[in-house]
């Protein structure tokens, strides 16, 4: 995934490095600070209501240092994909769940019924495409509200790009109607468990407490985005030269549309109708076992490699098609589970550093004496700050919230508004962040690099936000 931007000057082409070059990167920058930063660490206390240890406020203090050195570099995307001694550090869970789903897809391709059914869907919605933008946002929004959509959206960018390529747009419309869809959902939490109930409990208050504001919260920035996204993709749309990924048009369109040519006319037999009804099954299932079974990525990966089996066998691919099929679809999303494991491996260097803590400890001290007004945004800021280091929503609610919260009362904030600008902030930084896996592998998947996902989204971000710190401000002076 490499960027060229012409250089006008010289004549030459400036190579912007791959998402693997730039996690490595922050890896080696963050093994570089924990040999200043000072090492740390909270007295913890164990949560039988949130099964971890939590941080007891004013218990910090400096312990021996653990600078990471080039070895640790080396095995920190290694500990990011398995790490037997952090549960939180560790992604091969979601990677292997986006392999699978990679050869759940490639099984589906092979019978044709993707082809078929993105040739119809565009046949019934013609000159309808655009309204397909505010309600899937609206689907994934709601996902993320309720229960912290993120890894499982990894499922369903193979199947909305093409469908927004065959409408006329491009891949960069499709990552942002999942990515930032589910990513405001997150960003205004109001019964989220993974979010807010973890926040608010580890707070010491109820989770219902300021649902009204991050209601709020919710249906503006959803607007605002839904309204930004549109406007975007009617741009492409109209002007295919004016998308942000132009210059890899005609790629796309042979590597999600292969097989479209001629597809229009193709019969739309029973067959793909009842492998499409089993593709949807998947993902109702899959919200299904999040929402009400308990799954994870353990359950949710054994969906996915069932569902493959049983359409390979209901279509009578054949054994070795089937299986040829599944691995080529896994091959595919590799690279993508990789970026996973290099995301995470961020964070193992950070708490192998013990300078987490410190940071946090920072933060703390920073909010001491404030008015209500400047120590809301304050904290939002902090937060947003922390975010960039814990992309993890229950993470970090563990990890600042017993801090963060009891400050709130000298302040004369309610513990509820501190809740809400944690998951706010933690919301808004997860749609830009390099080292929350799912960014990178969404823009993996739909082959859009990152730069230029900054370069899409910045406006956006400033418009939320505003909208999120004044509605933090004026909730904060009417408290």
């Amino acid at each position: 995934m490499v960027a060229n931007i012409s250089d006008a000057s010289s004549g030459r082409r400036i190579r912007f490095p791959t998402a693997f070059t730039i996690l490595f990167a922050l890896i080696v920058l963050v093994a570089g600070l924990t040999w200043l930063i000072p090492a740390g660490q909270y007295q913890r206390t164990y949560s039988e209501a949130l099964d971890r240890d939590m941080p007891v406020a004013g218990t910090y203090e400096q312990v021996e240092a653990n600078p990471q050195g080039p070895l640790d570099v080396i095995m920190a995307p290694i500990a990011g994909l398995y790490n037997p001694g952090s549960y939180e550090a560790n992604a091969i869970d979601v990677a292997l769940f986006v392999i699978v789903i990679g050869g759940f897809i490639g099984v589906i391709t092979k019978t044709g019924a993707i082809d078929a059914g993105i040739a119809r869907a565009m046949v019934a919605m013609k000159g309808r495409e655009k309204w397909m933008i505010p309600i899937l946002m609206a689907l994934f929004a709601f996902g993320g509200t309720t229960y912290g959509m993120a890894e499982e959206t990894l499922a369903f960018y193979v199947l909305l790009i093409p469908i927004m390529i065959a409408a006329g747009y491009d891949s960069l419309t499709a990552v942002a109607i999942i990515l930032i869809g589910a990513g405001v959902g997150v960003l205004g939490s109001t019964v989220n468990a993974f979010a807010t109930v973890i926040a608010s409990d580890a707070a010491g208050i109820p989770f219902t407490s300021g649902i009204v504001l991050r209601f709020v919260i919710l249906g503006l920035c959803w607007v605002a985005c839904v309204a930004y996204v549109m406007r975007y993709a009617e741009r492409v749309r109209r002007d295919p030269k004016r998308s942000i990924v132009h210059d890899r048009k005609a790629e796309n369109e042979a590597l999600f549309l292969k097989g479209q040519s001629g597809a229009a006319s193709a019969p739309f037999t029973g067959m793909h109708k009842l492998v499409l009804g089993l593709f949807l099954a998947t993902f109702v299932v899959m919200i299904w076992g999040v929402l009400k079974g308990g799954w994870w990525m353990g359950e949710l990966t054994g969906l996915f490699l069932a569902s493959a089996i049983l359409i390979g066998l209901i279509t009578r691919l054949g054994e070795q098609p089937l299986v040829d099929s599944f691995l080529a679809g896994a091959r595919d999303l590799l690279g993508v589970a990789l970026i996973i494991g290099l995301a995470r491996g961020i964070v193992v260097v950070m708490d192998a550093g013990r300078i987490t803590d410190t940071i946090l400890h920072w933060a703390e001290l920073g909010v001491a004496g404030l008015n209500e007004v400047a120590f809301i945004n304050v904290i939002y800021w902090i937060e947003v700050a922390l975010s960039f280091f814990v992309p993890s929503s229950s993470g970090l609610a563990v990890l600042s919230m017993p801090i963060l919260a009891p400050v709130s009362d000298f302040a004369g904030v309610g513990r509820e508004l501190v809740v809400t600008a944690y998951q706010s902030a933690n919301g808004i930084v997860n749609l830009i962040n390099p080292t929350f896996a799912v960014v990178m592998g969404a823009l993996a998947i739909g082959r859009v690099p990152y730069e230029r996902w900054l370069g899409f989204i910045w406006p956006l971000l400033l418009i939320l936000t505003i909208i999120i710190t004044a509605a933090l401000s004026v909730a904060a002076l009417i408290a």
